[in-house]
């Protein structure tokens, strides 16, 4: 008998295996986005803790390090005994700042430099003691007779030093895209925070070019943003009609937003008097310039910015009013890095399926 040749399994066999590849490929898929979707789930749980207690301890207390019982302020008499200074290493127009030593744990000590900014290094006290939180550097005591604060150490520093500290070879995989985006995420964190704080909508008024703005940070070891200066931080109210000015003196530059440059031109002499105030969206104008400084040269960087475009471009509104709010950059900021860990996850899937 002759035998029929096997062209229906030949011809369908083809397919099936096509079948069973698309079918693996999607419960890959379906696997992959589990997985990051858990991820991120935890990821903006811990952006999301709770504002107000960065180390589990109530009002007036802290805790360092691995340490499990919370510790009240000290006080002058505490900061006098049992304080040791070991090297000054900064000084700014109010304040001195000493790398010291508070049992055998490195702390940092800052005392006023200059009697007439009192005012000032009171108000950066004041500030501190009511914006402890997960974004805000943690006080560890302090001393209004001897205008002294102290506060957490971070060996990191500021981050004026953000890309000399990411060429140390021990923090060279933190060089990538996703960690420098998250470290913007965290600076839009802060400014969000700032803008509903529980002292209402403040003003990064220390932040006239982009060193400046970097000095006012510090970079933990975990390698996430906390604001360390807060001595010139006016309170936005519009309800009262009451709108800020930061100094007294005339702003120049492109860094700083449009309404904070005197409006009447090169032929009429800065008046303080006559300088219109402004709100909060000061902050939103620099977003931009400081994520650009965040995001760095690496690879993958320009893919960031590219999908960051349309908000940025936002922040650069010559109108405030036109500008985004802190939470609106910040959802967006947070899309966009699911989005990229999601194309990261899966290359190539939308031309395979």
């Amino acid at each position: 008998m002759e035998k029929k040749p096997h062209f229906v399994r030949r011809e369908f066999l083809p397919r099936q295996v096509s079948s069973f590849s698309l079918a693996l490929l999607l419960a890959a898929v379906l696997l992959l986005n589990a997985l990051l979707y858990l991820y991120l789930n935890k990821f903006y749980s811990s952006l999301g803790r709770v504002e107000t207690d960065p180390g589990l301890c109530p009002f007036g207390h802290f805790k360092l390090g691995a340490v499990k019982n919370c510790s009240p302020w000290l006080s002058c008499e505490a900061i006098n005994r049992e304080v040791r200074k070991l090297k000054c290493v900064g000084e700014g127009a109010v304040k001195k700042v000493f790398l010291s030593e508070w049992k055998e744990k490195k702390v940092v000590l800052s005392q006023l430099t200059n009697s007439e900014l009192k005012e000032d290094f009171l108000h950066g006290l004041k500030m501190l003691k009511a914006l402890q939180s997960k974004h805000v550097v943690r006080l560890l005591g302090y001393c209004e007779q001897q205008f002294t604060i102290l506060t957490e150490y971070h060996p990191l520093g500021s981050l004026r030093r953000l890309n000399e500290t990411l060429h140390i070879p021990k923090y060279k995989g933190m060089n990538t895209w996703h960690r420098r985006l998250m470290l913007a995420i965290d600076y839009v964190s802060v400014i969000r925070y700032l803008h509903s704080s529980p002292l209402g909508t403040l003003v990064m008024c220390d932040s006239n070019d982009l060193d400046k703005i970097l000095s006012q940070y510090l970079l933990t070891s975990d390698f996430h943003i906390l604001v360390n200066d807060l001595d010139a931080l006016p309170v936005v109210n519009r309800s009262a009609g009451k709108l800020v000015k930061c100094g007294h003196r005339e702003l120049r530059g492109e860094f700083v937003a449009p309404e904070q440059r005197w409006p009447y031109g090169e032929n009429v002499p800065f008046e303080d008097d006559l300088m219109p105030p402004y709100d909060e969206k000061t902050d939103i104008w620099k977003i931009p310039d400081v994520s650009n400084f965040f995001l760095g040269h690496v690879e993958g960087s320009d893919i960031v910015r590219l999908h960051l475009f349309d908000i940025h471009a936002a922040c650069k509104k010559k109108d405030p009013a036109e500008r985004p709010s802190a939470q609106e950059v910040l959802n967006t900021y947070r899309k966009v890095l699911t989005l990229l860990i999601r194309e990261a996850a899966l290359p190539g899937t939308r031309e395979m399926l």
